[in-house]
């Protein structure tokens, strides 16, 4: 007697739900975007890593490339956002190194999609993408100025916070402009220094920050990051020419 051919055994087909599908355009987006400026990527290229046809991508994102960019890139944002978590425990210049370690890490990861998206003038660059990129940053200060213990900072405060961020986003093009160097451990031990110092700098001319930074260098252990860089400061500092009596 014949017996029948057995079945197909591998795994069954299953159509994804809208939101599996979109969630699919997304990622495969956001992995071209950030090996690719955006304005290298078209549509086509999505659908043919995603596996589905231009059709299905407009069907789910009838904008076109600029929904769909914008989509990638408020996803993109939120894991960065995710970055910048950190607890409150700990010397604070630890807690500062380790958020910078998973953000170069990320940078790096999407070295393409967050250089054109930085260094501006991308053809899909509109104000929503810029804006989401301000999210980014005020969550960023956010996270600054709860480990600051700084609920209401003043102007002076406010300033020097923003100012570091946008360092820490000047330097980070650099660097992967530079085929990322120096490595990436030096480049944050660096911006913590440059952290600690900007807010020293600062407490020179603001009482506020001067409180904040007292209250922080009292969590530092005695031979943390503040007391190397204080050691390395000195002797530079001390060969300042002495005031006029």
């Amino acid at each position: 007697m014949n017996s029948r051919p057995a079945p197909p055994t591998g795994p069954a087909y299953r159509r994804l739900s809208v939101a599996e599908r979109r969630g699919q355009l997304i990622t495969t987006a956001q992995r071209l975007f950030a090996h690719r400026p955006p304005e290298d990527v078209s549509l086509d290229d999505v659908a043919q890593a995603a596996g589905v046809s231009r059709p299905l991508v407009y069907r789910y994102f009838p904008g076109g490339k600029q929904q769909l960019y914008e989509a990638a890139l408020r996803g993109a944002a939120e894991d960065l956002t995710l970055c910048f978590a950190e607890p409150a425990q700990g010397p604070p210049t630890e807690r500062l190194a380790r958020v910078l370690d998973r953000y170069l890490a990320f940078v790096t990861e999407h070295r393409e999609g967050f250089t054109a998206l930085l260094k501006g003038g991308s053809v899909v660059e509109t104000s929503r993408t810029s804006a989401i990129v301000d999210q980014v940053r005020r969550a960023a200060a956010g996270q600054i100025l709860h480990h600051l213990r700084a609920s209401d900072p003043g102007p002076r405060l406010l300033m020097a916070v923003r100012t570091w961020i946008t360092a820490v986003e000047a330097a980070s093009l650099i660097w992967l402009d530079d085929g990322r160097q120096p490595p990436a451990g030096q480049l944050r031990d660096w911006l913590v220094d440059h952290c600690v110092s900007l807010l020293a700098v600062t407490a020179t001319h603001d009482r506020e920050t001067a409180a904040v930074l007292e209250r922080l260098t009292g969590l530092e252990t005695p031979d943390g990051r503040v007391r190397r860089l204080v050691d390395g400061l000195a002797p530079l500092l001390a060969a300042a020419p002495p005031a006029a009596s």
